[in-house]
């Protein structure tokens, strides 16, 4: 078959107690701007206000995003409490974050509630490397387990994306936005919804193409740059019927390909790897496509949600290594059934339901083929219990039967507490588990005798609130790992004892004016590893500190700007780095603005994974509008 183209220091407990103490105290500022009470989609079987949850969550709004107006959505996720990136080059490469010290195939990604993960990948998981700004209407980022909720995978968190927003009113509403710049980059994407009497429909289509910079990085002598084009269409539509049923639909399709660099390997001990140049580079293509239907109706004072989901990515590699030319085709497929009741019970919310997951892939590479299926039914109860409006309790449980490893049952527990007006405190509990993937039990490399990884997490937080001028939040986090999957030559294996991850958060915002706001975040994130093989690739990326800065100002009535600044330190393979973005936006009227964005300002030399490159100072410029 020929090749497919296409230094450290700790935070002492004393430190966080005096900066909460300090916090507490500051005092009441001007009320403003910034608005506390998003609602939070995925944090329980019902939709929850964001003060009235108990676990840790950030949502971003369209808003949020334009202030910063940047492209790559990694680069407004790194800025999030606990939130590190790992990138292996430029837009389309291999990429991937971790959340707590915990990689993204422990991270459950939702685009318009369909699970992304990509079955026939190494490990099931996302990649983050195509992941773009374009068409994007919301981020949710909820950290810390979550299986009870949403089943193996959702052990560190849950992102869930959603794009093409639905008109709310009667009528038509649309947006655009054109951008050019650095690295011979071109975007372009439109949105338009309507909707009627009787329901709404809505589409976004965005393309990107760039020639981009070298992914193995060009301060080690590589030159030649690993473009990548995509071009994705997603859709949304909802009805409901004259007796009360609803009926909708959420789908997308995206084409991308892109170039990468090979991995070289030393052919003496200690045979380790680096990226390098080569000619010709490496190729990659992916299609990838989603469908969701739901329907939600009534049977007295019972509220249901029946859901069907669907889940195909047909991707290739193709490139060469020091033994000649190789490829690798792929294709993963997952299909869905749920169903979800819910009903008012004494003083609280009792949700309860079914689901089942099939997911298989197939691989034909130069080195062979392998493919694999599993299936993975629940069933889950949820009581969300608020007795009084200062405190609200919600209980989850979940059983799962997986088809290779039997059964597994996980709980979360989550109470946020009122305990002044103005202040919310928060604790959580939780268990959750991680299936092998597909690849890791039938791939080249699996082995089909490997358990089912196991966790507990715990978190720990306050908020404090001055209006909607200005608010902190502190949240203690730990979580355990049993039963951890690695990989080393030739082989996954299984590694005896418990991984931990374990630190602090503080996250804050403040509004001095109509005219001028600060947003910090900090995060302090302690490791604790069994004794790994030397060529460990377990979490070996992320950084024990990290401080992220933003400043947002109105410097006239037509023009405003945004500044970020993110610092990454003591990592345990790589040097720490500060890089800044900054963002200048014209209003024009009329929904129409134009807006110039630097993006690492000071041009700073750093790697966010050893041997591959990062941007340079870059230029865009973009123009948006809305009609």
């Amino acid at each position: 078959m020929s090749p497919r183209r296409s230094p450290r220091f700790p935070l002492p407990a004393t430190a966080c107690l005096a900066l909460l103490t300090g916090l507490a105290a500051m005092p009441a500022l001007a009320q403003d701007t910034i608005l506390l009470d998003e609602i939070v989609i995925t944090g329980a079987q019902d939709p929850q206000e964001a003060r009235r949850t108990g676990v840790s969550v950030t949502v971003l709004s369209e808003a949020d995003l334009d202030k910063t107006a940047e492209t790559r959505l990694t680069s407004v996720l790194s800025r999030l409490p606990g939130v590190g990136i790992l990138a292996r080059g430029p837009l389309g490469t291999q990429t991937g974050i971790t959340v707590r010290g915990l990689s993204q195939n422990y991270i459950k990604v939702l685009v318009d509630g369909i699970d992304v993960a990509d079955p026939s990948g190494p490990q099931s998981a996302y990649d983050f490397g195509r992941l773009t700004t374009l068409g994007v209407s919301s981020v949710e980022l909820l950290r810390g387990s979550h299986s009870a909720v949403h089943g193996g995978q959702a052990v560190g968190g849950v992102l869930s994306i959603d794009s093409t927003q639905l008109p709310e009113e009667i009528g038509s509403e649309g947006r655009f936005q054109l951008e050019a710049g650095s690295y011979d980059t071109y975007a372009a994407t439109i949105g338009y919804g309507v909707r009627g009497a009787a329901g709404a429909l809505g589409f976004t289509l965005s393309q990107i193409s760039t020639s981009g910079f070298s992914a193995a990085d060009e301060n080690d002598g590589n030159s030649e740059a690993d473009g990548y084009e995509a071009t994705r269409l997603t859709l949304r539509g909802e009805t409901e019927l004259q007796n009360g049923v609803v009926l909708g639909f959420s789908a997308f399709a995206e084409d991308a390909s892109g170039e990468y660099d090979e991995t070289q390997f030393l052919s003496v001990p200690p045979y380790t790897s680096f990226p390098a140049d080569g000619s010709p580079d490496e190729e990659s293509d992916a299609t990838s496509k989603g469908l969701r239907l739901y329907t939600q109706f009534d049977t007295g004072r019972i509220n249901h949600e029946l859901a069907a989901t669907w889940f195909e990515i047909d991707r290739g590699l193709s490139g060469s290594t020091d033994f000649g030319a190789t490829f690798n085709d792929y294709t993963g497929e997952r299909r869905g059934l749920s169903w979800k009741a819910g009903t008012d019970l004494g003083q609280g919310r009792l949700v309860f339901g079914a689901d089942t997951t099939d997911e298989d892939y197939t691989e034909v590479s130069t080195y062979g083929a392998s493919k694999g299926d599993a299936t993975t039914s629940g069933v889950f109860a949820e009581y969300a219990w608020a007795p009084n409006a200062r405190f609200d309790l919600t209980a989850s449980l979940r059983h799962d039967d997986h088809s290779e490893f039997g059964g597994f049952t996980t709980g979360r527990v989550a109470a946020a507490w009122q305990a002044a007006p103005d202040i919310t405190v928060r604790a959580a509990l939780g268990t959750g588990f991680r299936a092998p993937s597909l690849y890791e039990l039938y791939g080249p490399y699996g082995d089909d005798t490997l358990e089912a990884e196991e966790s507990t997490s715990a978190d720990l937080g306050i908020e404090k609130r001055w209006g909607d001028a200005a608010a902190v939040r502190a949240t203690l986090f730990w979580i355990e790992t049993d039963n951890l999957i690695d990989y080393a030559f030739p082989a996954y294996f299984q590694i005896p004892g418990k991984t931990r991850r374990s630190g602090v958060e503080l996250e804050g915002e403040l509004a001095l004016n109509d005219r001028l706001s600060f947003t910090g975040a900090y995060t302090y994130t302690e490791a604790s590893n069994p004794a790994l093989s030397a060529g460990s690739t377990w979490n070996s990326g992320f950084g024990r500190h990290q401080i992220a800065l933003g400043v947002d100002a109105d410097l006239t009535d037509a023009i405003s700007g945004s500044l970020t600044v993110l610092h990454v330190a003591d990592r345990p393979t790589l040097a720490d780095y500060t890089v800044a973005n900054a963002t200048v936006t014209y209003d024009f009227g009329n929904d129409t603005q134009a807006y110039l964005r630097v993006e690492n300002l000071f041009d700073e030399q750093y790697q966010l994974w050893d041997g591959y490159g990062t941007s340079d100072q870059a230029f865009y410029v973009g123009l948006r509008r809305s009609f």
